[in-house]
């Protein structure tokens, strides 16, 4: 099959083709599920002592399991999510083996760094909500304790916010990524996303009191700034794409 331009392919060929490419996804998310699960359930990896470390100084006691069921639960939602982490290299580069004889030159050259870069800004922007964003968060929600309570947080509803906020995040810094493929299209122009920026900064700023509610000013600043800075960045990307479409256009046209 490797001789062959999948675009001339005939339909059963493409079928087979397709077929394959999902063989050789589905081996690679077995082997990265199974090398997660042997690592998690060995005790190589503590992924409730990880994701814990936030909430670590708010409590008085450990975390609270409610069913005998939880920890394994949580433990396999985690094997699962690594192996995909894991496997999203050969994932990608499958789906990418399977369209790319479909694409033009220059929409090759856009596709494979945002592909980059949309790893890496999401791998960046649940790293920014773990280290900061969760512990800020639960900071503002632990102030409201009493002495008349204890709060004794589970682990299933505390790890589910963690992830929550960690996902939340990582879809946010996507934008660059986001704009860049709209500007590749045609869809997006530079100019238009410059002329709101004033807009774009009070966006930043609701987002980053909806993300983070009662932060003080200092922090809501803090995180403000970064998501204003991925617009910008947003900008910045927009434009060098719209003018590399324009002279390719201009060259294919010559």
């Amino acid at each position: 099959m490797a001789g062959h331009n999948p675009a001339e392919m005939p339909f059963l060929e493409h079928l087979e083709e397709l077929r394959w490419r999902l063989f050789k996804v589905a081996v690679a998310l077995a082997l990265g599920i199974g090398v997660s699960f042997a690592l998690i359930f060995s005790k190589q990896v503590d992924v409730v002592a990880l994701l814990a470390e936030p909430i670590q100084p708010f409590l008085k006691r450990p975390l609270m399991v409610t069913h005998p069921g939880d920890l394994f639960d949580i433990a396999m939602d985690a094997a699962i999510t690594l192996g995909l982490i894991a496997a999203s290299p050969v994932i990608i580069w499958q789906i990418w083996g399977f369209l790319s004889p479909a694409l033009y030159t220059h929409e090759k050259k856009v596709v494979i760094p945002a592909l980059v870069g949309a790893a890496l800004l999401f791998l960046a922007g649940m790293a920014l909500a773990f280290k900061y964003v969760v512990p800020v968060t639960l900071s503002f929600f632990m102030s409201f304790q009493s002495g008349a309570v204890e709060v004794v947080p589970t682990v299933d509803k505390y790890i589910g916010f963690v992830i929550s906020m960690c996902l939340a995040f990582g879809a946010v810094f996507e934008l660059p990524v986001v704009i860049a493929l709209l500007s590749a299209l045609g869809i997006v122009q530079p100019q238009y996303l410059a002329k709101f920026r004033r807009h774009a900064a009070v966006g930043c700023l609701i987002a980053a009191a909806i993300i983070t509610p009662g932060s003080d000013p200092t922090s809501l600043l803090l995180l403000t700034i970064p998501l204003y800075a991925l617009y910008e960045v947003s900008i910045t990307v927009s434009r060098l794409i719209v003018r590399h479409r324009e002279r390719s256009i201009a060259a294919e046209a010559a």
